[in-house]
């Protein structure tokens, strides 16, 4: 019995040292000043009354390559927390460490009902609302590549978790129970990302209990601690540039056994004239439609008339354009967005127009577009014409912007009165269009 007894207190007395111990050494976590993910075990530690700090001078890139941070995260992810009893990684995870930290605290509910609820939103909040703003917002970033489908199946995703929340606010001031618990800090956390980075005010609004939430949430005093002043983001970043740097010219290595040149040695003459022929650039290839026959229409001509008619745009421009146009040397095109269904949202809508153009600019020289944006509803109706050099769509176009695939593209038959107006109220930006208002129109020129 008595050494039963000496077991128990040993247990009890090694584990109140171990409590003691971390209380007494600061848990230290490893990741950037700005990491969202970080500040979910930050806000956590506020509220259990833990110590934990920032480590210092940290440098993304540098500090979690080094040996000594390899050895507790083998991936170099970050956060990773450093306790006394070893590392932690993965945010949720060290959320939940610190919240567990000390019993007397309400952050994982009074009950197993109450945990299993924090435990479900903890789950939805990474995998429908973490995960869909940040296939949203990082490729926007150039941290991957940036694919219009891939966009809008994010945007869907997100409002599809949203509307759930917004649902399950409309009668709950916090997602379990009635007070703060490691459910809010890690959701709000992710909604934090999105707030400050690209959910502008015309996207949250569909969501007000959302909204309400969320600036409730992040003007508690154990967030406001952590986060600061918080503040929505008044635009979505734009697509990066489609654009590849130029490479630098890489110099002619010299042959190993190469003679040395001696000076004043006539003979080496030639052999200097022939390096410097042989490491002169070559003439830059012609693109295919520069060696078209010359066409009586002159693209520059049309676009000047088109910007510079004020009024009478019909009797002007339109009968301007078809004085002009040769349909052997140019071809007009309809092009259709394939997936309707998933202009949704305004604003994306038209910045998904406008990057199109911005990826069009290596035509320039060569082609004449309108976009249209059609609809005073969702979902909104993508619509173009385009007049291009040649007799078809060229295929430099084709092959380098690859927002080309996402369109039906149909080559206008000008022998078809019908098409041919159909032509006339696109360049003219006609309302409505189709039996429809425009949203927006855009030119490229």
């Amino acid at each position: 019995m008595i050494v039963v007894y000496r077991e128990f207190w040993r247990a009890y007395n090694e584990k109140i040292h171990r409590l003691h111990r971390s209380e007494a050494m600061a848990l230290i976590l490893h990741a950037g000043k700005t990491n969202k993910n970080a500040y979910k075990a930050l806000i956590a530690a506020e509220y259990v009354g833990v110590q934990v700090e920032l480590a210092p001078n940290f440098e993304m890139g540098v500090s979690n390559k080094t040996p000594e941070f390899l050895k507790m995260n083998p991936i170099g992810k970050v956060p990773v927390l450093e306790t006394p009893e070893g590392p932690v990684f993965e945010s949720n995870a060290i959320a939940r460490y610190v919240a567990r930290l000390k019993g007397d605290n309400s952050l994982y509910g009074s009950s197993p009902i109450d945990y299993g609820h924090i435990e479900q939103w903890i789950d939805f909040s990474s995998m429908e609302i973490d995960a869909n703003i940040s296939r949203w917002f990082f490729p926007r970033l150039g941290f991957l590549p940036y694919l219009p489908p891939v966009e809008e199946a994010a945007i869907s995703g997100l409002k599809r978790a949203l509307g759930a929340l917004n649902t399950h606010l409309t009668c709950n001031t916090y997602l379990v129970g009635h007070s703060v618990t490691l459910a809010d800090i890690i959701t709000t956390c992710n909604l934090y990302l999105g707030f400050s980075n690209i959910l502008v005010k015309s996207f949250t609004s569909e969501f007000p209990h959302v909204e309400r939430y969320f600036w409730t949430m992040v003007n508690q005093p154990n967030f406001r601690k952590i986060l600061g002043e918080v503040k929505q983001t008044e635009a979505v970043p734009p697509v990066p540039s489609a654009k590849k740097p130029s490479q630098p010219k890489e110099s002619k290595p010299k042959a190993k056994n190469e003679p040395k040149k001696e000076a004043k040695k006539e003979p080496e003459k030639p052999k200097v004239e022939e390096e410097e022929e042989e490491e002169a650039p070559k003439p830059k290839a012609k693109n295919p439609l520069d060696l078209l026959p010359p066409s009586k229409m002159i693209l520059d001509e049309w676009k000047r008339l088109y910007s510079n008619t004020k009024t009478n745009f019909r009797e002007v421009a339109i009968k301007g354009f078809w004085d002009m146009y040769d349909p052997e040397g140019y071809s007009l095109w309809f092009c259709d967005y394939k997936y309707q269904d998933e202009n949704t949202v305004t604003f994306v809508t038209m910045n998904k127009v406008g990057g199109f153009l911005q990826r069009m600019d290596l035509a320039r020289k060569y082609a004449f577009g309108k976009m249209l944006v059609i609809g005073s509803q969702p979902p909104f109706k993508v619509k173009g014409l385009w007049l291009f050099r040649g007799p078809e769509i060229p295929k430099f176009v084709l092959d380098e912007c690859y927002d080309m695939e996402l369109y039906e593209w149909t080559k206008v038959d000008i022998s078809d009165e019908n098409q041919k107006e159909r032509v006339n109220q696109m360049i003219e930006d006609a309302e409505p269009f189709e039996g429809e208002p425009l949203l927006d129109a855009k030119c490229f020129k």
